[in-house]
């Protein structure tokens, strides 16, 4: 079985997920940037295809390419590996995965949630700045719940872990 790992990836997280899926499935891998200047029938050439971004304010980042490209190819393995500073047990990133695609959608590509971290160092300017306002209002917010948040995402942390990866290799197939 063939699998290609597409991912996009700002601070390292997603990279770091992707490196590790593609490893463990034996799959080849590919910037989304690469990926963009490929022929449109390159995927029919894979068996499954995982597409690995980054979270922004719930959406995963440039998840729409990949929607586009796989809507002719639901005889495949697909699925969407979002990365994400919240942990994966907040319930707040079952709500946003549930609401990723439509339904139709949800009938043929999966969707995981790996638990990355925040690198304001490597973030661009505009994403780091947003943040940083996002911060400073939680931590003002009259919700306790909220200000813990704001005191969890005010500093850089990596809480990536291999372990996040097992339901994607299930889900392929592959021996972890």
């Amino acid at each position: 079985m063939r699998t290609l790992i597409i991912y996009t990836s700002q601070t390292g997280f997603t990279k770091r997920y992707a490196d590790w899926i593609a490893e463990k499935a034996k799959a080849d891998i590919l910037d989304l940037k690469n990926a963009q200047k490929k022929n449109d029938g390159f995927l029919e050439e894979y068996d499954s295809v995982i597409y690995a971004s980054w979270c922004m304010a719930g959406k995963v980042v440039k998840a729409d390419w990949f929607f586009n490209k796989t809507k002719n190819l639901k005889n495949k393995k697909l699925a969407v590996v979002a990365v994400g500073a919240s942990p994966n047990d907040n319930p707040d990133v079952d709500v946003a995965m549930n609401n990723l695609l439509p339904e139709e959608q949800k009938q043929y590509i999966k969707v995981f949630y790996c638990q990355g971290g925040l690198d304001y160092d490597k973030m661009k300017f505009f994403s780091r700045f947003a943040l940083k306002m996002f911060v400073k209002a939680l931590k003002k917010s009259k919700d306790e719940k909220q200000r813990g948040m704001g005191a969890y995402i005010d500093h850089s942390y990596d809480a990536t872990d291999i372990k996040y990866i097992d339901p994607i290799l299930d889900f392929l197939g592959t021996e972890k």
